[in-house]
């Protein structure tokens, strides 16, 4: 008998539905993703509020967090917000285009992460390496030409194998087993033979992953043998620790990426195990990114302290300095504001 082909008009989430005591992993997950998202949020936000509050944060690489900020909300809510409302019962259908579009967005904001940490790593380079000539060579205008450049391709490359995906035909079942519309498990449901498909997918995120990798891998060569050449103690432990933070990133993201496509050549991996590696790189990455990145930067402390002191203790700041102000003077009693 022939597979039914049809036109599938919304798809069913089956998140953890296969799962021994689902109702407990539930409400456990709903908690735990709510809380991911809020602090995933706050934090990205909070990086954002500074670096536009404080002018001295107006610098490349303060732009670069911005813009790494920006793509971890858009990952986060393209993602979290949909997956508390199918793990809360609610709703677990989602329209074949939202499904479609949404697989579009977390493969393209991840994509685009991808070439962002690279051009970071080419701004660490440039700062430590040629430091008398950062400010010519890493400029608004270089920064801005940067940043287009990574975004096009973010949202460029995914589109070929958006629209391969949406044109191919599916069969009689429409549910997707996973919490999200996670791109192997979508695919994994039509009816057509996705041999080539998925092995153009996977030979283009290799492309996608690897060669900005190796790309990071050899700044940071080059930095290292920069960084040996200083001659102080001081210098050496406060290059080191410029670049600690980026590198722990950079392995991290790439690790979790491969992990990630990896899977579209492995059969055998579980779905709570796909589930398990989608949430390590889509979902604990957006909250890492600016705890280990911008966060522990000096110069972001230093804003956060200064701009978090004054939004708490203002009213009274504000009733000292008008006391300040104002004084008087002892010979004939006339008040007088300096």
């Amino acid at each position: 008998m022939e597979n039914v082909t049809f036109a599938p008009s919304e798809f069913i989430l089956d998140c953890l539905n296969h799962s021994d005591h689902r109702s407990l992993i539930t409400m456990f997950l709903f908690v735990g993703f709510l809380l991911l998202l809020l602090i995933t949020l706050t934090t990205n936000l909070l990086i954002l509020f500074l670096v536009l509050l404080d002018h001295r944060l107006n610098t490349p690489m303060y732009f670069f967090f911005c813009n790494l900020s920006i793509l971890d909300i858009l990952t986060a809510t393209s993602i979290i917000p949909k997956l508390l409302v199918v793990l809360s019962g609610h709703d677990k259908t989602i329209s074949f285009a939202a499904c479609f579009g949404q697989m579009y967005f977390i493969v393209s904001f991840g994509s685009t992460e991808n070439y962002l940490v690279a051009a970071m790593a080419y701004d660490w380079y440039i700062a430590v390496v040629k430091p008398l000539h950062y400010n010519v060579i890493i400029n608004f205008k270089k920064c801005m030409l940067i940043m287009m450049i990574v975004w096009i391709l973010g949202f460029l490359i995914p589109l070929v194998f958006l629209i391969l995906a949406i044109n191919l035909p599916y069969c009689a079942s429409n549910r997707i087993m996973h919490c999200f519309c996670d791109y192997p498990s979508v695919i994994s449901l039509a009816c057509a033979d996705i041999t080539d498909h998925v092995n153009g997918s996977f030979g283009v995120a290799l492309i996608a992953i690897y060669v900005p990798l190796l790309f990071v891998l050899w700044t940071y060569v080059r930095i290292i043998i920069s960084v040996l050449k200083l001659k102080s103690t001081a210098s050496l432990a406060k290059a080191f620790s410029m670049c600690s933070s980026h590198m722990t990133v950079v392995l991290m993201y790439y690790v979790a990426s491969s992990v990630v496509y990896a899977g579209l050549k492995i059969e055998g991996i579980s779905y709570d195990g796909r589930i398990f590696i989608g949430g390590l790189n889509y979902f604990l990455m957006p909250m890492v990114n600016p705890m280990i990145y911008s966060l522990r930067n000096e110069k972001m402390k230093e804003a956060a302290q200064r701009y978090i002191h004054l939004k708490f203790l203002f009213p009274q700041n504000a009733k000292n300095s008008i006391k300040g102000k104002v004084k008087v003077l002892p010979k004939n009693g006339i008040t007088s504001s300096t």
